[in-house]
């Protein structure tokens, strides 16, 4: 790892680090646009308290908080994404026929999914101008709703503009820049509520706090990490070839957690809607059944998040991998796993290790998103101080995404350079 990033300090490879450089001054100017309050909005008057906002804003850099123009950040657009993506399950027949196209449907499915996140970012932009700003006129919502609209598309753009000049994934490494962003603030304000405001003779019990909150927080990541990386190796012989003559194993990888965060957004959005409404109807007794039993801080809101994460992270990964279909493609190319007949019994075997391993990974990713919840009833720190959450997952998730793109260019370059030399 570090002669790769020594590797690409290299003079050799400007043209690495210019895309680097890039990156670099697009998510400092995400972050300078995440400071830029909406025009004609009091700060002061729009309170802290987030509520189930508190996911957006953890991915906006604080957006949400401040209600910047990036107040909305990414997440239509990520909605948008989701829909489509279900919607191409035989559901909608057009959508369909675009995802079996190849390219050319892949780029008219990114064309539609833009749209439909425009379309959303504009009518969360009004709804969240009418919960912020109860005593504005229609005129000022429709424009602090396009403000917010033209916020969303600027950072879609600004995402295009990585992934095509910069590094990795655009939208992503914006998520995890604001992400990342808000970090510092929480172990400053866990420093100042274990050590800086504590007594004389509590000084060393908070150092000590402090410590272990910094050594969890290192724990989790490296737990994260060896999940991320984690997969099960199915392996595969072919009809025409031999392993023993070839050498190498052929193998199919399942990643223990092969839906990555989606199950978590998932369950986040469903269970934030009976609090939209509750916040939106102004009925005091719908509110307190809302807070009683649906939020996340009662004992059944937070029970139902969890089988919510759990229930969405076994369909989405079967959405994506689907057994049929890679049962059907391994035999065609005369493929089949070594004991297992192909067809029926091979479909049946595989959706069985999917089953298997996704259980171990839906636990862990619950496990993670319950941590915040968790050490907010345990513990008397501020709330803007937490352990683990979605966040984290995205952060890591990210960061070695972008470290592998990173490495094979940079393995590339070398291999290239190597047969140039011979």
């Amino acid at each position: 790892m570090f002669a790769n990033i020594k590797q690409l300090f290299n003079p050799k490879n400007k043209d690495l680090q210019k895309k680097v450089l890039f990156t670099l001054i697009v998510l400092f100017i995400f972050k300078l646009g995440t400071t830029i309050i909406v025009p004609g909005i009091d700060r002061s008057a729009l309170g802290d308290n987030l509520g189930f906002l508190e996911l957006m804003n953890a991915m906006g850099g604080g957006a949400m908080e401040r209600f910047s123009i990036f107040a909305l950040g990414v997440m239509p657009y990520i909605t948008a994404s989701i829909a489509i993506q279900l919607l191409q399950m035989d559901i909608v027949p057009y959508l369909s026929d675009l995802a079996k196209q190849g390219q050319t449907g892949k780029v008219k499915l990114n064309q539609i999914t833009r749209v439909l996140g425009i379309i959303l970012a504009f009518i969360q932009g009004y709804m969240f101008s009418l919960a912020f700003i109860p005593d504005a006129t229609a005129l000022e919502y429709m424009q602090i709703a396009l403000i917010l609209t033209a916020g969303t598309a600027l950072l879609l753009w600004m995402g295009d503009q990585i992934t095509q000049k910069g590094i990795g994934n655009g939208i992503s490494l914006i998520i995890m820049a604001g992400i990342i962003a808000s970090l510092p603030s929480m172990f400053k304000d866990a420093y100042q509520a274990l050590i800086t405001t504590g007594s004389t003779q509590g000084l060393f019990l908070g150092i000590v706090m402090f410590s272990i909150f910094v050594l969890i927080y290192l724990g989790i990541i490296v737990g994260i990490i060896y999940v991320q990386c984690a997969e099960r190796r199915l392996p595969i012989q072919y009809a025409n070839k031999s392993s023993k003559s070839s050498g190498k194993q052929s193998y199919i990888p399942f990643k223990l957690n092969s839906a990555g965060v989606i199950p978590v957004i998932f369950a986040s959005a469903l269970i934030s809607i009976p609090s939209i409404i509750a916040s939106f109807s102004q009925n005091e007794s719908i509110q307190l059944f809302v807070n009683k039993w649906l939020s996340f801080s009662s004992g059944t809101g937070f029970a139902l998040y969890m089988l919510l994460i759990i229930g969405f992270c076994y369909f989405y990964t079967f959405v994506q991998l689907k057994p049929k279909e890679m049962a059907e493609n391994l035999q065609k190319q005369g493929g089949y796993v070594p004991g297992i007949r192909p067809g029926e019994e091979t479909i049946t075997y595989v959706s069985r290790v999917i089953k298997r391993i996704t259980f171990v990974g839906a636990i862990f990713l619950a496990i993670i998103a319950a941590l915040p919840i968790l050490f907010g009833w345990v513990s008397n720190l501020p709330t803007s101080v937490s352990i683990g959450g979605t966040g984290i997952l995205i952060v890591v998730g990210v960061a070695l995404e972008t470290y592998k793109q990173l490495e094979s260019q940079l393995v590339s370059r070398n291999y290239t350079t190597s047969r140039r030399r011979r």
